[in-house]
């Protein structure tokens, strides 16, 4: 597992809480003149349009302002879990983005326009898979409901003020660490802004409740929920201060109390365990172990005392990997070697191999290892990406490179790729690729005019090199392209 952190410009980062204003200030305008609600009380002064809008230049920012994790098994984990929840949602625009910022803070949070995104803390603290769709299904209740939109009909009537500040806030709680959160929104927006930031109590009592009957729907068990609420109290009863997750999403022994015996109502079934979970648990806790020999060593006795079969092989991934990230390759192999029998064709197993062999050296081991994966399951975002790094470490920039560039066709807005693709590029010596590929990343992170000048300069060694007319002119056309979208913001 790897971490990257996203270019951070220090010019945003003071602005970034105050991106979002001129359109929430636009809606409040709007908000004045009376618009007819939906016959489900959902908002008829926000289009799903004009939210998924304001959710893409959210999510922009997000990816200016922290750090954030690239890694493939992880993304592709959280990408299924939450569309297998959506599905049963009452989600009416499924266009959803995931973003996974790498902090051991628990938080998790939604914007407007389906932006969920989840602090690898989230994992650390959910002990089960159903524990961490709780989180995940009371979000998507706060987008399904489409509580911001409502919160702008409830600013119509004058009951919520300050509302152009309310999605910048939840923009600085999102991408702030715990003890400088609450001080970054009271820095920008002054200390009325810590209440209205979070969602209202009937708001948080409405997405437990349709978070329950999702997970319920879904097959996770609903009470989970509780018993991850009375968890999370009992971290915070010795004076600690909470996470920013807490702090936006109060809990009270009531609210626990409610969400315990709803989930007594619910049909008796039987859920099942699900290893993924923990093999992605396993991977953030070898992540962040301050001490690797002794989670190790954790992991070892465990192993010895696991009871089920469930246990066993959730154990030995936790040793196979820690092994792997204290470099005793040797070992990690030896340790995952059972399971990779066991279930040869377990996507997390063999990118585990693939990325043993790849850190001990091996890249053309794991190449040879990932293809044979990779016709049974051809563009799998997690073995492609780790083929691609198996490539790079032999050396094979460009097959790298281009393989990347195929992939781009089906995850076109995943600055994790483009960013990488334009590294890649600059190791294969393609510096015309490398600004166009740049221009994609800033083109996602919505800095339009730094887009504009990586194409200029795309023009200018294409034209060097003698690029065809047509290459150059689609590369021109792609400048007029932002150009035009830049003027619309500034006519804005």
């Amino acid at each position: 597992m790897y971490s990257a952190k996203t270019p951070m410009m220090s010019r945003y980062n003071r602005y970034t809480a105050l991106f979002l204003l001129p359109t929430l200030l636009a809606l409040s305008s709007q908000a004045q003149t009376p618009l007819p609600s939906l016959g489900d009380r959902i908002s008829g002064t926000v289009s799903l349009e004009q939210e998924y809008e304001m959710g893409q230049q959210f999510l922009s920012q997000i990816r200016r302002s922290a750090l954030t994790i690239p890694d493939a098994l992880l993304n592709d984990y959280l990408e299924n879990l939450t569309y297998k929840l959506a599905s049963r949602s009452q989600l009416q625009d499924h266009r959803l983005s995931f973003i996974i910022i790498d902090s051991e803070e628990l938080n998790a949070f939604a914007a407007p326009g389906g932006i969920i995104g989840v602090n690898t803390g989230l994992f650390l603290n959910a002990q089960t898979e159903a524990e961490f769709a709780s989180v995940m299904a009371h979000e998507i209740a706060h987008v399904s409901q489409r509580h911001f939109a409502r919160g702008v009909d409830e600013a119509q009537a004058g009951r919520v003020p300050q509302l152009a500040t309310l999605l910048a806030s939840v923009l600085v709680m999102a991408t702030s660490q715990a003890e400088h959160g609450m001080a970054a929104i009271t820095a920008t927006q002054g200390r009325a802004v810590e209440n209205q930031l979070r969602f209202s109590r009937s708001h948080e009592a409405e997405a437990d409740r349709i978070g329950q009957d999702n997970m319920y729907y879904s097959g996770f068990d609903p009470d989970a929920m509780g018993k991850l609420f009375e968890r999370l109290i009992a971290l915070n009863r010795f004076g600690r201060r909470p996470p920013e997750f807490l702090l936006s999403h109060p809990l009270t022994e009531s609210r626990v109390a409610d969400a315990r015996g709803r989930a007594m109502r619910y049909p008796p079934s039987d859920y099942a365990n699900n290893l993924e979970y923990q093999t992605m648990r396993a991977r953030i806790l070898s992540h962040y172990a301050p001490d690797r020999r002794a989670l190790i060593m954790e992991y070892q006795e465990k192993l010895n005392e696991s009871t089920n079969e469930f246990a066993q092989d959730a154990n030995r991934y936790g040793l196979a990997v820690s092994y792997s990230e204290d470099e005793q390759y040797a070992r990690a192999n030896t340790t995952l070697a059972p399971l990779l029998l066991k279930d040869p064709n377990r996507i997390s197993y063999v990118v585990t191999q693939a990325e043993i062999y790849t850190a001990q050296n091996e890249p053309h081991q794991a190449i040879n290892f990932l293809r044979r994966h990779l016709e049974i399951n051809p563009d799998n975002h997690s073995l492609t990406m780790a083929y691609v790094a198996a490539l790079q470490e032999s050396r094979a920039y460009t097959e790298a490179a281009e393989m990347m560039e195929r992939y781009t066709q089906f995850r076109a807005n995943d600055h994790h790729l483009w960013f990488q693709l334009a590294e890649t590029w600059g190791q294969a010596g393609n510096i015309g690729k490398v600004h166009q590929a740049r221009a994609e990343y800033f083109m996602l992170l919505h800095d339009f005019r730094r887009a504009r000048e990586q194409l200029q300069f795309a023009v200018r060694v294409e034209t060097d090199n003698g690029a065809a007319p047509a290459e150059l002119a689609r590369l021109r056309q792609k400048i007029s392209n932002v150009e035009e979208i830049i003027r619309e913001l500034s006519d804005d």
